[in-house]
């Protein structure tokens, strides 16, 4: 007898000996399917879905399982009988109470929330809720991935979030084959699977930083997910039928707009997402960050947990109270004598108004709060080690006098309130020194030739300032005009379109030189222009009006006002274009003391939009209508100083 035919014989008799012994956990083919069978009962089964399931359950029950393809058969079954066909949530209707959700869990997101309560009021009309695909754009830390479950519970709908950021296999989106050893269903098919309903919300993270590889563009492949025509039957290269996506709601997240491509963009509902300005970092750290930062780190309890310590101290007062109206009988005495446990201390921690608004200003100047989140819980830390030294010290000194000053016996148990408080003054003693120590670079006068110009990054908005200066050519004969045509040379790690602005805004001062009657300046000068902080990479179409401003006044020799701060695009003719991101470069233009902004006429809108207390405090807003000479028209309401 061969090994293998003993080793058969000896598995056999020990398949005999389990089942007798009734440890036998090997189900057969037919406890299998009556398993997978009992799944799908009050399902309604598409019909195409059902065929391939019948198909399936012939095939399978013919399968030895010694065979190649039980196991792939087995897998394939489990999953078409694990999806929710047919099977839905119950949706909320209820537009107050989805308004108060996400007021509990987010501050502001106006834009949203509107969104969402405009989605169920649909719902409410038609009967029933569609899905839809919004994409939510902003800067990181505003709240953009946070915010879907709180979306999904006010909208009573199951959730459930994968990121897409560096993904580069389609297979991830559409599934393997199922020849292919390893297989599995594509991220949607296991969602479904996961929350077992048919219309849950799905957010797609950071669909802005997906990948592309030698396995396909996955891009490309969210493109049938995320159609509404196409949807309603998305066929995944594992399950090999239709399944209906058409009333997920789909939820995604990006930073920036530019890196996804136009069809799929196209397909989405963008909501734009602006950064958070010093009011609003305030009431979000005094109503969420600092509240949740205490609890965490347990300077404070829950609410829930206080309620119902509370709850159980009253219902062991009415217990006692309960027993000693009975007759006592005599109890037991316990083996073991547990020792008094000694109470915590009561602590009052507190971080002040004009600590955030310093931490804010000096430390955090992020659009988002995430950074602002860190230092709170820099400062929480701190402070419970804080109270964990004092309790120490309060109980060594305990443990070694038995009295106290009266002579009254100290009891160990009672507890000890301890007092802390963070101010402006302290706050270098828990997140060290200021980050920022002044909003400008330049304090006083600014010079000729700089101009403060206002940008927008993926941050939020900072100022940046545009400095120009000029040395004289060398000439063979001084008598003879320059003829030469003007140099100018770009240094501050500028990218491409903003040298090209910059070509064009020596054009376009070139013509308001000659318009002026002081021709010749730019001709007889070797011209530099630089953008401080040169490691920074700077590029974007909002510089224009600020170059061409910088040139001007360094050929007239007329400072610009330190309080004016300008944006804006010029064209070949002068004409001024729009730009985006005027709310995040008004809170920076607030922040660094700009009194005057320079806006094209075509942002009017936006600057009508902002609060009023972000409009509040600027002097004047200088707009010209497109068709008036922009350039002209701003240069000289720019409160020129006469040199």
């Amino acid at each position: 007898m061969s090994k293998n035919q003993r080793e058969f014989m000896l598995r056999e008799q020990l398949k005999s000996i389990k089942k007798e012994l009734g440890i036998d956990k090997d189900d057969g083919s037919e406890t299998i399917l009556q398993k997978f069978k009992e799944r799908l009962e009050g399902k309604e089964v598409p019909k195409e879905a059902k065929e391939a399931i019948d198909t399936e359950f012939e095939k399978f029950a013919n399968l030895a399982k010694e065979s190649q393809e039980y196991q792939m058969t087995r897998n394939y079954l489990d999953w078409l009988s694990s999806m929710p066909w047919s099977v839905y949530s119950k949706d909320t209707f209820d537009l107050k109470k989805a308004r108060e959700i996400l007021d509990r869990d987010h501050y502001g997101l106006a834009d949203i929330k509107d969104r969402i309560r405009e989605f169920i009021a649909v719902g409410v009309l038609r009967g029933s809720m569609q899905g839809k695909i919004l994409c939510f754009v902003g800067p990181p830390g505003v709240g953009k991935t946070s915010i879907g479950k709180s979306i999904a519970e006010a909208l009573g709908r199951e959730f459930y979030r994968f990121s897409v950021g560096g993904l580069y296999d389609v297979a991830e989106i559409k599934g393997h084959r199922r020849t292919y050893v390893g297989a599995m269903p594509g991220k949607i098919i296991q969602c479904l699977k996961k929350v077992q309903t048919s219309n849950p919300l799905v957010l797609i993270d950071e669909v802005d930083k997906i990948g592309r590889g030698h396995h396909g563009d996955p891009s490309s492949a969210l493109l049938e997910l995320l159609d509404p025509s196409q949807n309603s039957a998305f066929m995944d290269h594992y399950l090999d039928v239709a399944v209906d996506c058409s009333n997920i709601l789909f939820v995604c997240t990006a930073n920036v707009l530019d890196t996804i491509p136009g069809p799929l963009l196209d397909r989405m509902e963008v909501i734009r997402l602006t950064g958070y300005d010093l009011q609003e970092k305030m009431k979000i750290a005094e109503q969420y960050l600092v509240p949740n930062a205490m609890v965490e780190v347990g300077l404070k309890q829950k609410k829930a947990e206080a309620q119902s310590e509370v709850q159980v101290q009253k219902v062991a007062e009415e217990v006692e109270k309960s027993e000693d109206a009975k007759p006592q009988e005599p109890e037991p005495e316990p083996e073991v004598k547990a020792e008094p446990k000694q109470l915590k201390p009561e602590v009052k921690a507190e971080i002040e108004t004009g600590a955030i608004e310093s931490l804010i200003r000096w430390y955090c100047r992020e659009a988002g709060v995430r950074n602002l989140q860190k230092h709170i819980e820099r400062i929480c830390r701190k402070l419970a080690t804080k109270v964990v030294e004092k309790w120490e010290d309060k109980s060594q000194g305990t443990s070694s006098k038995d009295t106290d000053a009266t002579g009254d016996a100290i009891d160990p148990s009672k507890s000890e309130v301890i007092e802390l408080r963070v101010d402006e003054a302290s706050l270098s003693e828990y997140v060290g020194k200021p980050v920022f120590t002044s909003d400008r670079l330049y304090e006083g006068q600014l010079p000729s030739g700089t101009v403060t110009g206002l940008a927008w990054t993926a941050m939020g908005g900072s100022v940046l300032y545009i400095e120009a200066t000029a040395l004289a050519r060398r000439r063979s004969d001084p008598d003879k005009p320059a003829t030469a045509p003007p140099m100018l040379a770009v240094t501050g790690q500028l990218g491409n379109v903003m040298k090209e602005s910059s070509q064009i805004a020596l054009l376009v001062a070139r013509r308001q030189l000659q318009a002026r009657g002081k021709d010749g300046f730019f001709e007889e000068h070797e011209l530099f222009l630089h953008c401080p902080e040169g490691a920074t990479p700077k590029d974007g179409p909002s510089a224009g009006v600020t170059m061409t401003t910088a040139l001007l006044s360094l050929a007239m020799k007329k400072p610009i006002p330190t309080d004016l701060a300008m944006t804006g695009e010029v064209s070949l003719n002068g004409k001024v274009l729009a730009v985006g991101g005027i709310k995040e470069k008004t809170i920076a233009a607030r922040r660094a003391g700009c009194k005057t902004l320079i806006f094209p006429e075509a942002n009017r809108r936006d600057f009508d939009e902002l609060p009023k207390y972000l409009q509040d405090g600027l002097n004047d807003l200088v707009a010209p209508s497109p068709s008036e000479f922009h350039l002209h028209f701003a240069f000289d309401r720019a409160l020129l100083i006469e040199g």
